[in-house]
């Protein structure tokens, strides 16, 4: 069988080597982050990812909590700007529209996680999604959000969903693709299966399975040998890399990875 669509990387050997010497070293060229996340008194993703996005080379990064935080957050975390919330702490619907606003302000979009499940928040995001057409990347419960109606996050261009096994097979399942994505499965079957569902989609993938990085887009498949996933960590490079070359988002998407 012709797998021409898989290409392998390791640490020492990027796949793409004029990425990794072409970044950005001024952080006036290195683009603008929007980091959206938290509830309640949680806002430890977020937060992370501000200091990864830092880390990974963003320019500038903007951090959104819910305003329910600002109390005891603003002392500590000075970076951090507020948003309507709910009686419960999480996203207000309210809070679309300083969403959209910070929105055209960056380059990209990170939902990073923490916004729990309120109902509310729910709507809100998939309003997001329907409303702003730039690069979104989602992770940790940020995923949560469309798995059960996972279209409108699938067909989307310029989506990363940066997820683990478990959150892949419930977003498959809920698209009725025909393979089931397992924590057992080999990885050629894992790269055969990615193929083939990055191929039906607009979205693109970065998940972790059995010691190895999968990049999944429109097809295209990049393994990396990985030994400790950190969805946050993965989705701040993931976004970063993907906002500096807007052009090439395979290629950004696995060099994101051992940069």
């Amino acid at each position: 069988m012709d797998r021409t669509f898989w290409q392998r990387q390791t640490k020492d050997q990027p796949l793409f080597p004029d990425m990794v010497w072409s970044q950005p070293e001024n952080r006036l060229h290195a683009g603008k982050l929007l980091i959206i996340g938290g509830s309640g008194y949680e806002f430890k993703e977020p937060a992370n990812a501000y200091g990864d996005a830092l880390q990974a080379g963003v320019g500038t990064a903007k951090v959104i909590l819910p305003a329910s935080m600002k109390k005891t957050v603003e002392h500590i975390f000075p970076e951090a700007e507020f948003a309507p919330h709910t009686p419960s702490g999480s996203f207000a619907r309210k809070a679309l529209a300083q969403f959209l606003d910070a929105a055209e302000w960056a380059n990209g979009v990170l939902l990073a996680g923490d916004l729990g499940r309120n109902s509310e928040t729910a709507i809100l995001l998939e309003t997001l999604l329907a409303k702003y057409h730039g690069l979104l990347v989602l992770a940790n419960d940020a995923v949560d959000h469309f798995l059960d109606a996972p279209g409108a996050c699938l067909s989307r261009p310029d989506t990363v969903v940066v997820c683990n096994t478990a959150q892949l097979q419930k977003l498959a399942a809920a698209a009725h693709f025909t393979t089931a994505f397992t924590s057992t499965m080999p990885m050629l079957q894992m790269v055969e299966a990615l193929h083939e569902f990055s191929a039906t989609y607009n979205c693109n993938f970065v998940t972790w399975h059995d010691g190895a990085m999968y990049v999944a887009s429109q097809g295209q498949i990049s393994t990396t040998p990985f030994d400790n996933f950190n969805s946050t960590d993965s989705a701040a490079r993931a976004a970063v890399w993907s906002l500096q070359n807007p052009s090439r988002p395979y290629e950004a998407l696995t060099t994101s990875l051992i940069a």
